[in-house]
């Protein structure tokens, strides 16, 4: 399994794999180290989150293999179907899945999400539109909703 850690505008990305695909990437604060060097078998990831940051990317296009249970990879397949810069609550994406009872295990599910970003848990909201629970801050969360939103707010200064 290779690693790296780059410098991003919400902290630094650790992000591991290998050939057979990509296992997790992760914000943390910037305490972590920055890689010098970037191992061939996560250099497309780099590069797709680096664009995604710069504003260039909606989506990835990635070979991915998170390890979790077969209900949480059904979750993080439905989250990767929220298109960029929408938001969809827990109740909607548990009754996407079949069970509007699930909601707490989707929620779960969500929060295990072990590829942040690529597989965007960030979208994913309370029915009242409140940002609830995200494993890298609610101000990470609020930053990639921003990031992603087609109605940015220009400053007046």
């Amino acid at each position: 399994m290779q690693s790296c850690t780059i410098e991003t505008p919400i902290g630094h990305a650790k992000i591991t794999g290998d050939a057979n695909g990509i296992s997790s990437v992760s914000i943390g604060d910037t305490s972590q180290e920055l890689s010098e060097i970037i191992p061939e078998e996560l250099l497309d990831c780099v590069t797709q989150l680096k664009a995604y940051f710069r504003g260039e990317r909606q989506y990835f296009d990635l070979k991915l293999n998170p390890s979790g249970t077969d209900f949480q990879k059904k979750v993080w397949q439905h989250l990767q179907q929220i298109p960029f810069g929408k938001t969809c609550s827990y109740l909607e994406l548990s009754k996407q899945l079949g069970d509007p009872k699930a909601i707490r295990a989707v929620a779960n599910a969500n929060g295990k999400n072990p590829l942040w970003i690529i597989v965007p848990c960030h979208r994913v909201i309370g029915s009242d539109g409140s940002l609830t629970g995200y494993a890298g801050g609610l101000h990470r969360k609020q930053w990639l909703i921003n990031h992603e939103s087609s109605n940015k707010q220009q400053t007046l200064f």
